[in-house]
């Protein structure tokens, strides 16, 4: 009696075609997102921050205690003000509430650093860790002290607050990040990656 013996492959069976293709699927993927941009992300963060500290300096030297310099008349001015609370002077009650929000900031923002492969979010991230760093530096080192430092702001426009280069680095940052995540763009160039997949996989028109 003849006895008819079928080879089965068992679960644990690994098969060297298939993990070689996810292996080059993986290696492509990482290729198309490119090199991470940290050290692009560390530059941004640290020009935000070095001309923010520096024209901080610059202005207390030179500047407080003395009568408001017009920039553009009255309308744009350099008026050096003390400032305990946020940007536009709110909550000066709560000057240790925005000194752990910053700290919170940067932290998240190292974070997500790893993932960091957009030159785009490199800029928009650096912006916001410049200048979250710089008004920290004011929390930190600036009477009364204990974390409760007053943020030094300088740049007075007529009708809308008086602000630093911090201040504005962090919105432009904001601003950055707002408008790529309403266009999806990924830290990690996920959508465009998975675009040029579909652009090259879609069938030629004739």
């Amino acid at each position: 009696m003849r006895r008819d013996i079928r080879t089965s492959r068992g679960p644990n069976v690994t098969d060297p075609g298939r993990g070689a293709a996810g292996g080059e699927s993986e290696r492509e993927g990482r290729e198309a997102r490119g090199t991470r941009r940290i050290p692009l992300l560390l530059m941004v963060a640290c020009l935000a921050y070095a001309i923010d500290l520096f024209s901080k300096l610059a202005v207390v030297a030179k500047l407080e205690h003395h009568d408001p310099v017009n920039v553009m008349g009255t309308w744009l001015q350099l008026r050096v003000m003390r400032n305990s609370g946020a940007a536009f002077s709110m909550g000066s009650a709560s000057t240790l509430v925005f000194t752990l929000i910053a700290v919170a900031v940067a932290l998240a923002i190292v974070r997500l650093a790893r993932r960091l492969y957009s030159v785009p979010w490199a800029i928009a991230l650096g912006l916001l860790l410049g200048g979250a760093l710089g008004n920290l530096t004011d929390r930190l080192f600036r009477a009364p002290g204990q974390l409760q430092g007053a943020v030094v702001d300088f740049i007075s426009v007529s009708g809308f607050s008086v602000m630093n280069l911090a201040d504005w680095a962090i919105v432009c940052g904001g601003v950055l990040i707002v408008f790529f995540t309403f266009r999806g763009w990924e830290l990690d160039n996920a959508r465009e990656e998975t675009a040029d997949k579909e652009t090259s996989s879609a069938p030629a028109w004739p």
